[in-house]
Order: C-alpha cells, then structure tokens, then sequence
C-alpha cells in the first residue's frame, strides 16, 4: 500500500503562484512515477503533470507546461508541484496519484494510489 497527501492549495490571486506537495508514505519503493491531475467544477478530471521516481524525467500537458514545474525530494518521499502565473481556469481540486508501473501518460487508470486532492482556487 501507498498514501499521498496532498497539501499547498488555498486561494491565490490571478498572477500569483503557489506550490503543492504530496508526500508519500508506505511501500514507496514500488512507485514508479507519480502524477498530478486537477479537476475543474464540472469538468472531467485531466492530467497535469508526471515525474519518474527513479530519474526525475517529466511530462506536461501542453496546456500547462510552461507555468508549472513538478519535482521531487527523494529523502522527504514529497513531490512538489510549482504553479505560477496562475489564473481563474487553473481553479481545482488538485490530486496526486501513484503509478506502479510505466503509466501511459494521462491514462487515470493506470494510477493506483491517489491521493484526497487539495482545493485550489484562483480569484480574478
């Protein structure tokens, strides 16, 4: 078994940053990547972002990789997801999610483990 909790979300002016953590706990020696995903008020749920946890090799979705930076610190078993230049769209509950194999990037199903999400909001 694995645990994620996810912390950092709060509400945040348009423009402004904020940076999330999941720290994970239990048999985290069988993870082998860790993603974020968001899901927007009355929208599916999509990926944003996913690290290896052997090398650090990273993924974005087109739609956010130039404003978001995900990273790890392998000693505190926490990946961080650093959002900036945030605005109103970005508004949602953001969720961490454990893959124990090669996930198929984005495929939600593939993700064992998830974390309960933190809320994040963004006012215009």
């Amino acid at each position: 078994q694995v645990q994620l909790v996810e912390s950092g979300g709060g509400l945040v002016q348009a423009g402004g940053s904020l940076r999330l953590s999941c720290a994970a706990s239990g048999r985290t020696f069988s993870i082998y990547a860790v993603g974020w995903f968001r899901q927007a008020p009355g929208k599916e749920r999509e990926f944003v972002a996913v690290i290896s946890w052997g090398d650090s090799s990273t993924v974005y979705a087109d739609s956010v990789k130039s404003r978001i930076t995900i990273s790890r610190n392998n000693a505190e078993n926490t990946v961080y997801l650093q959002m900036n230049s945030l605005n109103p769209e970005d508004t949602a509950v953001y969720y961490c999610a454990a893959a124990l194999t090669i996930p198929t990037i984005g495929l939600q199903s593939e993700y064992r483990y998830w974390g309960q999400g933190t809320q994040v909001t963004v006012s215009s």
